[in-house]
């Protein structure tokens, strides 16, 4: 049996970090030291992929409002305070926006989805990057925080006005109104799977060994790839110290990222790009238990 809780990506590599869990998962990858503090042994694996929506309550306002990383950028620099702003009207020259302030909501809570958003934004506007970069936490100028997706996409949706970002999942469950990004090729995409797979494709090339690869911003932009997407992570030990532990991880996960990938899209996700299974496979064959046997044991 497998307890799992969805306490956000910081207090998965915490708790994963302590040993109070027998994996964490991370939409964000952990950094050396992080690695360091919990053994040296860590292994990265992707499990899923997926889009980050950017979603709105405009009362009487559909969904698609464009919006570029540059302006996104200045709305959570708190540089632009309402939806009429110039900016946002340039971009939106037949949408009826009004002077309804802008009310940003960004995570309160160490999160990947803050991770991949934040990247993105790094990745984009110079302003953002030298005044607050990307990272799990990130000292925010502007918004109010709520904790979890849930909690994000809770506020945005009782604030008139409100932004903020979270799975498309969460969009979707909460009938959220979701901005349409520009991919860096003058085009403006909804958050959507396929999106994701796109970015995660123009990016490929460059996965290092070890999997840790931020693809916000899609390597510069791609036609058709959505630019607010990420992979996310299984965390767990190459060394298992219970053997029956052990097995049961590596053969869990070997579904997971093999016939598991059949449940993708119904949650709002995408399938795992096959160069990216085949790594994972390399990962999984590499665990070994307390008894020096490899983990894994279902039929490869």
């Amino acid at each position: 049996q497998i307890n799992y809780q969805s306490v956000g990506s910081g207090a998965g590599i915490q708790q994963f970090t302590k040993g109070t869990v027998d994996f964490g998962a991370s939409d964000a990858p952990m950094t050396d030291q992080q690695i360091s503090d919990a053994g040296g042994d860590a292994i990265h694996l992707p499990i899923t992929l997926g889009p980050a929506a950017v979603a709105y309550n405009l009362p009487g306002i559909a969904e698609g409002v464009k919006l570029t990383g540059l302006v996104l950028g200045d709305i959570f620099l708190g540089k632009i305070t309402a939806w009429n702003d110039p900016a946002i009207m340039k971009l939106n020259p037949d949408v009826k926006l009004d002077n309804t302030p802008i009310a940003v909501v960004h995570r309160s809570d160490g999160s990947g989805t803050t991770d991949i958003f934040t990247s993105y934004l790094t990745s984009i506007s110079p302003d953002w990057k030298t005044k607050v970069g990307f990272g799990s936490s990130v000292n925010w100028p502007v918004g109010i925080g709520g904790k979890g997706s849930e909690g994000v996409a809770g506020q945005v949706k009782q604030t008139p006005g409100g932004i903020g970002y979270f799975e498309l999942a969460y969009a979707k469950a909460n009938n959220l109104t979701s901005a349409a990004i520009d991919d860096g090729s003058s085009n403006f995409l909804l958050p959507a799977a396929d999106g994701a797979s796109a970015c995660a494709a123009n990016v490929a090339s460059t996965v290092p060994a070890d999997l840790r690869i931020r693809i916000a911003g899609c390597g510069g932009g791609a036609k058709g790839a959505y630019p607010i997407s990420g992979f996310s992570w299984v965390i767990l030990h190459k060394n298992q110290k219970d053997p029956a532990h052990g097995q049961a991880l590596a053969n869990l996960f070997w579904w997971m990222i093999h016939d598991g990938q059949a449940f993708s899209a119904a949650l709002s996700y995408a399938p795992l790009p096959a160069a990216i299974v085949k790594l994972g496979e390399e990962k999984l064959r590499g665990i070994v238990t307390s008894d020096g046997k490899p983990a894994l044991t279902v039929a490869t």
